[in-house]
């Protein structure tokens, strides 16, 4: 029984979270209450807990961390400036034409939109107020359009810059560090955000192309479900430069700044977060109240995160101490298959957490606890970093329970129906496990571009 708690204490943070409480607490205060019970029946020591003040100061001065702020602001700042509505209207009079030109239209903002943002809600309730009830006007299929906007919309867990990469780069940095030391190695390599940002960019793209593929092989062998807008005015050079040079320069500028290895990712933050305020100035979107919405809506998403982020470290502490880490290495070395075996077993966890927990949590509580043992026996961290990132992304579109289905649900118009929702992401489902099979056979596609950079 004593053997079970780590999983005891595991089930029930997770019961408490379906249930609604909120995260942090939930995962500090469960994790506290185990450790107090623990020590007074003699089965936990609270030496354990004594490592708490330097894991907060260690957050607390972490440069690594600074890039979510800021990359918070520049998101809702690109969304304050209305730019995905200058973004939608051009690319809808430059493919609109096409049988399933819309849909390609919305996929390539969405992209642009997720390299902004970096936030799977805010893309995707974006994207369904704008171009869902178009995309119906224009005689697309109500399945067709709401899976083109929901995977779309997902695209901001793997497009760098993405808050979820910021995030999984800091874990997975430490894992990795913790990993090397459990093999004996005292002069640990590391993996930074860059490189994960890196990495995600071949497996990204190609995940946009195979979308964009899909469209247009869908209007070909049924042009009733995405046909063609003829009555749309042509677009000139002048006016698609326009629209969209800001936000790819933007962007440019971002992930440049990265891989020429001449700003870190919280430099290149910066560099963001004040390119879109002057994007949102020039503009002339930005005036002193919308200003405070958004430090406001910046400081309420970071405080989030980092009030998760100690609440996570609460829980670690006291899943070790349980024990935990022991029976998690246990557990996946007595699994049939090896490291396949291990991995295959993580991430269909991962997948069915993705319907209860957001990226945050799974980031903060589970990735801690089963990154350092897969590491440990060699998969690579660039790699498992884009492997979570998609299954994540996959889980987020799944019915019933996907996060971007019930996004998208809260903001398209009742013609609408769920059973709509739910059909048209399966085609996109099955493209995205397609992209982790061939991740999986071939890691060169997300660790060759990071090799030949760093």
């Amino acid at each position: 029984m004593i053997e079970a708690i780590p999983l005891i204490l595991f089930a029930t943070v997770c019961l408490l979270l379906m249930l609604g409480y909120p995260v942090a607490l939930t995962l500090g205060g469960t994790a506290l209450i185990f450790a107090a019970i623990g020590s007074a029946t003699g089965h936990f020591d609270m030496a354990f807990l004594e490592a708490l003040p330097n894991r907060l100061y260690g957050t607390m001065t972490n440069q690594t961390l600074i890039a979510v702020p800021l990359f918070i602001l520049m998101g809702v700042m690109l969304e304050k400036a209305k730019l995905a509505e200058d973004l939608l209207d051009s690319m809808s009079r430059l493919f609109g034409r096409l049988p399933g030109g819309l849909g390609i239209a919305v996929i390539v903002v969405g992209m642009l939109l997720a390299a902004s943002t970096g936030i799977v809600g805010a893309t995707v309730v974006t994207m369904g107020l704008m171009s869902l009830p178009t995309m119906l006007k224009r005689g697309y299929s109500p399945a067709l359009a709401s899976g083109t906007i929901c995977a779309t919309g997902t695209l901001g867990q793997i497009i760098p810059p993405s808050i979820a990469l910021v995030l999984l780069g800091d874990i997975l940095s430490n894992a990795y560090q913790q990993a090397q030391l459990n093999m004996g190695i005292f002069t640990p390599d590391t993996v930074s955000i860059g490189e994960l940002f890196v990495g995600a960019i071949i497996p990204g793209l190609a995940l946009v192309v195979l979308y964009i593929v899909y469209l247009l092989f869908i209007a070909r062998i049924k042009p009733e479900l995405a046909p063609a807008s003829d009555d749309l005015e042509a677009i000139t050079t002048g006016q698609l430069l326009k629209s969209l040079l800001p936000p790819v320069l933007l962007i440019v500028l971002v992930l440049g700044s990265i891989l020429k290895g001449a700003a870190t990712p919280t430099e290149a933050a910066g560099v963001g977060a004040i390119g879109a305020t002057v994007l949102a100035l020039v503009r002339r979107q930005l005036n002193l109240e919308r200003l405070r919405q958004v430090m406001r809506n910046t400081t309420e998403v970071t405080a989030m995160v980092f009030m998760i982020l100690i609440g996570a470290a609460i829980f670690s502490l006291v899943f070790r101490g349980f024990g935990g880490e022991e029976m998690v290495t246990e557990v996946f070395e007595s699994l049939p298959g090896g490291v396949f075996g291990a991995t295959l077993l993580v991430m269909l966890v991962i997948f069915l957490l993705g319907f209860i927990l957001d990226f945050i949590e799974i980031t903060f509580v589970v990735v801690p606890i089963v990154a350092p043992v897969l590491l440990a026996m060699g998969l690579d961290p660039v790699w498992l970093g884009i492997m979570i990132a998609i299954n994540l992304q996959t889980s987020f579109l799944t019915p019933p329970f996907g996060f971007a289905l019930f996004y998208l649900r809260g903001v398209a118009p009742e013609s609408v129906a769920t059973g709509h929702i739910y059909k048209g992401v399966i085609p996109f489902i099955g493209i995205q496990l397609a992209m982790m099979a061939v991740l999986a056979l071939w890691p060169e596609m997300a660790t060759w571009l990071p090799e030949q950079l760093f």
